[in-house]
């Protein structure tokens, strides 16, 4: 996958994930699992902000490896 396609799509989806979709929100505290679903929200987050830092430091990896040429 292109390094940059990569980058964009995880930030997509990390602000696609902070936003406060009230519908599924509500749609957990009926069902009785708000705090399981808040924890899992977080837990991927956490875990794409983890891939996104990884992403752009291979990205400036290889950046400092070709700006020589």
């Amino acid at each position: 996958m292109n390094t940059n396609a990569r980058i964009d799509a995880l930030q997509l989806m990390l602000t696609d994930l902070r936003t406060r979709n009230e519908p599924i929100r509500h749609k957990a505290a009926f069902r009785g699992c708000q705090l399981e679903f808040h924890a899992l929200v977080t837990k991927l987050i956490e875990q794409l902000e983890s891939e996104l830092l990884e992403e752009k430091q291979r990205q400036r990896k290889h950046g400092n490896q070709t700006s020589g040429y």
